[in-house]
């Protein structure tokens, strides 16, 4: 799969975000207040068992942590680095079926969507954030591959880190079918995720509740 190269700067999307026009809601808009949702409980990924096995300290949750960040300019400055850093350490490979072929592993020399989200969340969880605030994440892309990504849940929405494209971004201005994603209260866990558009329509709804 293809490397990112370079990183936007998340500053600039968090300004986006916050000062975005009143007019029309857009997705951007609500970016603030329209995080992933979960859904049912679903079997975690066949790859995922195994790596929690051969790398359990990255399976572990500690009930005390938070399940967000604050995006601060520190934050901001830390996801950045890692995931340019990762991007740039790991020469991108392709397999057949993305997420279930192979096993995932940390910091190789050469790999795919798999290694560089597993690689991400750990050196952002040695960096200090917190673990249960970085997820992986199951999508598909716009051609049906299956696809892993890791998702950063700051104050300011959901982030997505992903080595198809130079951008971070909110999650809800990604093109993917979004699957499966890592329980934010247990890391060996996974759920169904909430159609983007069933999470919009009710954050509607609370925005409307809230204008009467």
């Amino acid at each position: 799969m293809a490397r990112s190269v370079s990183v936007i700067s998340l500053s600039s999307i968090v300004l986006v975000i916050l000062l975005a026009p009143a007019q029309g809601r857009s997705l951007i808009e609500t970016s603030a207040v329209m995080p992933i949702s979960e859904a049912s409980p679903t079997l975690s990924p066949f790859q995922h068992v195994r790596f929690c096995l051969r790398y359990p300290a990255d399976c572990k949750s500690d009930p005390t942590e938070t399940t967000t960040v604050e995006l601060t300019a520190e934050t901001i400055e830390t996801i950045q680095r890692v995931n340019r850093d990762v991007n740039a350490s790991i020469m991108p490979v392709g397999r057949s079926n993305a997420v279930d072929d192979g096993g995932w592993t940390i910091s190789p020399a050469s790999g795919d969507c798999n290694d560089y989200a597993v690689t991400k969340r750990h050196e952002l969880v040695r960096s200090g954030l917190p673990a249960k605030a970085v997820r992986l994440a199951v999508v598909k892309t716009t051609s049906g591959i299956g696809h892993l990504i890791l998702v950063v849940s700051t104050n300011k929405g959901d982030l997505v880190l992903d080595n198809l494209s130079e951008t971070i971004m909110p999650w809800q201005l990604t093109k993917y079918h979004w699957v499966k994603i890592q329980s934010a209260s247990d890391a060996r866990y996974w759920f169904e995720v909430k159609p983007r558009a069933l999470v919009l329509s009710q954050v509607d709804r609370k925005i409307g509740s809230s204008d009467r």
